[in-house]
């Protein structure tokens, strides 16, 4: 049991439900890291949280989970692949510990998954880009512009 101070929620505003963000490419910066254990208790995984730094999710968080310590070798290969996207699209190659790749704007891209077992939908991390490359990429205005192959 634990007093309540008084509470009154007539008096506070009632948060509303989050729902998961739209599908799409947000720019973020890493705010926190942790190795954590999975529910298995057989491996262990680096959970990641992101911050979205602009537009109107701005301040709003992601989560992505990467399988670097996971029995299952497949796992840890995807894994492995996602963290060096990672550390490309943060300019940082070699860290020494998570808490290197904090704080430095980049990119995600985002993808809603279907319903689970109970209903629910939620944010997937698809990727990991460095900041601006969507802007930079050339874009083909005709059929003209398209290259072709002989």
């Amino acid at each position: 049991m634990a007093f309540l101070d008084g509470f009154n929620a007539n008096n506070v505003d009632p948060n509303a439900p989050m729902t998961p963000l739209p599908a799409g490419t947000y720019l973020v910066i890493l705010t926190d890291s942790e190795r954590k254990k999975n529910k298995a208790g057989t491996g262990e995984y680096l959970e990641l949280k992101f911050a979205v730094q602009d537009g109107q999710h701005k301040g709003r968080k992601v989560v992505d989970r990467l399988n670097l310590w996971h029995p299952n070798e497949t796992a840890q290969k995807i894994a492995a692949g996602d963290m060096s996207a990672l550390c490309r699209a943060v300019g940082v190659m070699t860290p020494n510990d998570s808490t290197d790749l904090h704080n430095i704007p980049l990119e995600i891209i985002v993808g809603v998954t279907n319903p689970n077992e109970q209903g629910r939908v939620y944010n997937e991390v698809k990727g990991y880009q460095k900041q601006g490359i969507a802007d930079a990429a050339p874009q083909a205005t005709s059929a003209e512009d398209k290259p072709t192959w002989a």
